[in-house]
């Protein structure tokens, strides 16, 4: 009898390590998946980042304060409306500066719509508007007559040249590698340090001290 009564607690010490074992897997499975669902969720609701914002306010800065010079030295040249005919109808590359303008507008929107409609993460769109405004105005200082049409024939292109190249050194040396490093301190947060350990240390009750079966069935041979 007291060998049976052995044999029996064994079995019973084998079926609830098993079952320990099982709960541990499943509670291993159910910690690993929830910060990969809450990581996947702060993707997708994550909404613009505070350097992209900035980024964007200032291209529209640039827009607002060519166009400011721009108006500024169409009334001081004879009047709003005279000089809006002269140099948008009777527009001349060399004499005008709506092209001036016309730059800024462009670079306006094709950076809005790259990085704050699409959200692009390369520096692609900012070097061809970079680019394309560097090649013309450069042009336009070397043969046009600009020079000799007062302080804002020289100031209006030299500050468009500064704005556009500020916007290519803020959005590659302070946008992009910003977000790149948001996006890498998540999965730690999210993915690494919640996970659990492979190997659960464990308390062993008295019971989980058993003999092996086999050496038990040997015993009652003899």
């Amino acid at each position: 009898l007291n060998h049976l009564s052995l044999l029996i607690r064994s079995m019973e010490g084998t079926l609830n390590n098993s079952q320990e074992w099982r709960s541990t897997l499943a509670d291993f499975g159910s910690i690993n998946s929830v910060p990969y669902s809450a990581h996947t969720e702060a993707t997708e609701n994550r909404g613009i980042s505070d350097v992209r914002r900035t980024f964007c306010l200032f291209v529209t800065f640039d827009l607002l304060f060519i166009t400011l010079l721009w108006i500024i030295e169409l009334n001081a040249n004879g009047g709003i409306k005279d000089q809006l005919t002269k140099e948008v109808i009777d527009y001349d590359f060399h004499t005008s500066l709506f092209d001036v303008f016309v730059l800024a507008l462009f670079r306006f929107t094709v950076l809005t719509l790259a990085y704050a409609l699409y959200r692009l993460r390369h520096w692609g769109a900012v070097a061809i508007t970079t680019l394309i405004t560097s090649a013309i105005l450069i042009a336009k200082v070397i043969i046009t007559e600009l020079l000799s049409q007062g302080v804002f024939g020289y100031l209006i292109p030299i500050i468009s040249f500064i704005l556009a190249w500020i916007e290519t050194w803020f959005l590659d040396f302070k946008v992009l590698p910003k977000e790149a490093e948001n996006n890498n301190r998540l999965l730690p947060a999210g993915g690494v340090t919640e996970r659990a350990p492979l190997i659960h240390p464990r308390t062993f009750s008295e019971g989980q001290f058993y003999s092996p079966p086999e050496s038990i069935a040997g015993e009652l041979a003899k």
